[in-house]
């Protein structure tokens, strides 16, 4: 990587034409592209996680004293509408990091964000006039939209984020998903038991999503290249940390190598786990906290988020130290990646594990366990979520795509394993397989990786000279 003396932890300036005579601002077009980029995920997660509480009040009568909030009661596939997300969002993971690598990411987010915004907001009108089956078709589309989401913004954040401020820049855009689902679980809580009912929530956020994909079509842009407004010494600090100056604007992506990547391999298969048992949590635990711990709807979102407040809290200190111990040089990057997933996969398991001997009057207990279980997840995100860059920073948003395609099918099994092994909802002891196996799966992949992964550019990043021309 080409990297000049000049850049440092905390730049100040930049060398332009061979001497320090333009500042770097602190706060720049960077950091905008990064906000538009967490406004999008802060977004998709809403979408993601609402549902999972709207389907209580959806099929419940007593959830709100409004009679003329519809629901449906009749409906029995409430695990298969939450998978059917999936069926969609596996499909294009692939093509996406693909696309974003060969002609940019900004309107394939612009275009699919504003699809599944306007699906969302009609979801209401679904559910009245097409039932259980059009619920899940329309879960489909929006899973089939942000496919494209995480490939397209890996591929974003690795043409703007200097490498000195990656865990921190990168830590704070993904801070949305938890930022998303604990807002998205307060909110969906408490509109759907207010007089406006559920309905409300996904006019709201179908609103908001049209919006932010009109703001990122406006200011958003594929790299420092191409924005006609960054400044010259923004412009070659990210260029020159990121070795792009006069790079090709498309690498021929060496699928042989990336398919017998040792290191890629263990990224996925960790990546498999992890998601399994993210969604395990993220999907079940409202079902879970209202027929075995007894919290209400509104109790339910709240207690549910609160998890996630801390998962969010906690990026940012964890970023900071994630960037300073590299950059300092006290441990390698790969020694980092692996010591940041391990703490967090240990700390969740174990929380799991004691999860699965929590009674029913020990809410508490239940509370302070989920806190741990998900809260303390916080530094895998500065392990292997980071790792699809480290790999390869010219094909970043190909790896991540074919990643999460492959390991996002494992989260699609996630409300499918409740719906198979849970029979009573009531019982804790069905519910006690149910954590004891996401632990066992993230511990079993975590190991995996910290044996065969690693964080150093792989020599398939560059294009094979001899390849050069037959493109």
């Amino acid at each position: 990587m080409v990297q000049s003396e000049s850049l440092k932890k905390d730049i100040l300036y930049t060398s332009v034409g061979g001497s320090p005579t333009e500042h770097v601002p602190k706060i720049g077009k960077r950091h905008l592209q990064c906000l538009m980029l967490f406004l999008i995920i802060f977004i998709a997660y809403g979408f993601r996680v609402n549902l999972s509480v709207a389907i209580v009040a959806m099929t419940d009568p007593t959830a709100n004293e409004n009679s003329d909030i519809p629901t449906y009661p009749y409906w029995t596939q409430k695990g298969t509408i939450l998978s059917a997300f999936f069926w969609g969002y596996v499909w294009p993971q692939v093509f996406a990091g693909y696309a974003a690598n060969r002609f940019g990411a900004k309107w394939f987010l612009v275009g699919t964000m504003s699809l599944q915004s306007i699906v969302g907001f009609c979801t209401p009108h679904i559910a009245a006039h097409l039932g259980e089956t059009g619920v899940m078709l329309g879960r489909a589309i929006q899973g089939f939209c942000q496919g494209f989401l995480f490939p397209s913004t890996t591929h974003l954040l690795s043409q703007w984020v200097p490498h000195e401020e990656r865990a921190r820049m990168t830590g704070f855009t993904y801070g949305a998903v938890p930022f998303g689902t604990l807002l998205a679980m307060l909110v969906s809580g408490a509109i759907a038991s207010s007089s406006h009912g559920w309905p409300m929530i996904f006019y709201m956020y179908g609103s908001l999503g049209i919006l932010v994909s009109i703001l990122f079509a406006i200011i958003g842009y594929n790299s420092p290249a191409v924005d006609p407004t960054i400044s010259e010494a923004e412009k070659q600090y990210i260029e020159r940390s990121l070795g792009h100056t006069n790079e090709k604007a498309f690498h021929k992506v060496p699928w042989k190598c990336i398919l017998t990547s040792t290191p890629l391999w263990a990224l996925l298969i960790t990546q498999c786990g992890f998601v399994y048992t993210f969604w395990i949590l993220l999907a079940q635990i409202p079902t879970y906290m209202k027929f075995v711990l007894n919290f209400n709807i509104k109790d339910n979102s709240l207690l549910s988020s609160l998890p996630y407040i801390v998962l969010f809290i906690l990026s940012f200190p964890l970023s900071f130290l994630s960037d300073f111990i590299i950059n300092k040089k006290y441990i390698s990057q790969t020694t980092s990646r692996k010591l940041f997933s391990s703490i967090g996969i240990v700390t969740t398991s174990a929380a799991l594990f004691m999860m699965g001997y929590v009674k029913p009057d020990e809410s508490t207990k239940a509370i302070w366990l989920l806190i741990a279980a998900i809260g303390l997840s916080a530094f895998c995100n500065f392990g292997w979520p980071l790792n699809h860059m480290d790999l390869s920073p010219n094909h970043a948003g190909t790896l991540m795509g074919l990643c999460n395609g492959i390991s996002n099918i494992f989260s699609g099994f996630a409300p499918l394993t409740v719906q198979l092994l849970v029979k009573d909802e009531r019982d804790p002891v069905q519910w006690r397989v149910i954590f004891f196996l996401a632990a066992g799966v993230q511990i079993v992949t975590g190991m995996i990786f910290n044996v065969y992964g690693s964080a150093e550019v792989q020599s398939w990043n560059e294009d094979d000279p001899k390849e050069e021309g037959k493109e």
